[in-house]
């Protein structure tokens, strides 16, 4: 009864989360369900997640039910007992924690579930189908931008560079910390100091600029991996009395915060995780998931962008390329950060 009890209670938030996009005869066509497990609501990514991957699996003809974990493995636990009862024809997973997911996964597949994974690269067990960005290659983005932002200051790659990872415990971040720091290896004049916002908090990022403000006054860049982190690095620095660009800064991930920073001037680059993409690449190979076909790998056109399909030891996985965002293309509307989702239907994989 316990159990039956959050299903209950999950579904209408799910309802209430997911799409009134969908109407309820507008339901009655559509092929299947699939629950999307959404980590958060608490920042604009995710959100726009729910949105975007609703309209895009409407126009390959499911009909989709969010339910907000809370950031809470326990709850996004409980969720996955509840979905595995109502058994959906899929289900879309973006992990509160990572280890704790793959017991879920595992449950949900062992029930005759398919897991897609969005977002939050889970290589612990297989899965279904993976959409996530490149995230090594932001980190390569991050490091030409930063070059070349250093270069134009200096007259050559040289200076101090504080990075602001993320949480030090999840893929995302330390992937991009990867890809930067085997980028920047070659400029050896730049020195690269390094700290963790714990929790993805902006505030305890606020704290490691500000501290490191008073250690290291000639900073000459920051570079935070994720745009709500530079919300509360450019408050210090506007604190500190800095004006905008006296100490640049570099944000990954492209929401709207970021780019509403570069339009001010504090923020110089904003290095996109293309949202839109990836969502629209899990409706791409939908069917296939659902129906229990064989995804080939190869290079697929996702929105535009040129993306790639291998097969992983946890599954397939497709890897969407982002893009650097500056003053001089930030009014694209293909820039999530936008909110302008394609209005381009998409299509099957077939």
């Amino acid at each position: 009864m316990k159990s039956l009890l959050r299903s209950a209670t999950g579904a209408v938030l799910g309802i209430a989360l997911a799409a009134s996009a969908i109407t309820a005869a507008a339901a009655q066509d559509m092929k299947g369900k699939i629950y999307y497990l959404v980590p958060t609501l608490l920042d604009e990514f995710q959100t726009g997640s729910i949105e975007a991957i609703t309209k895009f699996m409407g126009d390959v003809g499911y009909e989709v039910v969010s339910l907000d974990g809370q950031n809470r493995t326990d709850l996004q636990l409980n969720q996955i007992d509840d979905v595995v009862e109502l058994k959906p024809d899929a289900v879309i997973l973006a992990a509160v924690d990572f280890d704790a997911a793959k017991t879920g996964i595992e449950k949900m597949r062992a029930a005759g579930i398919p897991v897609m994974i969005f977002d939050r690269q889970i290589t612990a067990t297989p899965s279904d189908f993976t959409s996530v960005a490149g995230t090594v290659e932001i980190g390569h983005i991050a490091a030409q931008e930063i070059t070349r932002l250093l270069t134009e200051k200096n007259g050559t790659a040289k200076g101090k560079v504080l990075q602001i990872l993320g949480d030090p415990g999840d893929p995302y971040t330390l992937e991009i910390q990867q890809g930067f720091e085997e980028k920047m290896a070659d400029n050896t004049a730049v020195e690269i100091i390094t700290h963790p916002a714990m929790q993805w908090e902006a505030s305890n990022a606020g704290t490691v600029a500000q501290d490191q403000l008073v250690t290291n006054p000639d900073i000459d860049l920051i570079f935070v991996h994720a745009a709500h982190l530079a919300v509360a690095v450019a408050a210090v620095l506007e604190a500190e009395g800095k004006k905008p660009g006296d100490i640049m800064l570099v944000s990954s991930n492209g929401a709207p915060v970021g780019l509403d920073l570069i339009r001010k001037g504090w923020e110089q680059v904003e290095v996109e995780q293309p949202m839109y993409a990836q969502a629209a690449a899990l409706a791409m190979f939908a069917d296939k998931v659902v129906n229990g076909e064989p995804i080939e790998p190869g290079k697929y056109d996702v929105t535009g962008l040129q993306s790639v399909v291998t097969i992983e030891d946890w599954g397939p996985n497709i890897k969407i390329p982002g893009a650097a965002i500056t003053i001089d293309n930030i009014d694209d509307p293909k820039f999530w950060g936008n909110l302008k989702p394609p209005t381009a239907p998409v299509t099957s994989v077939k």
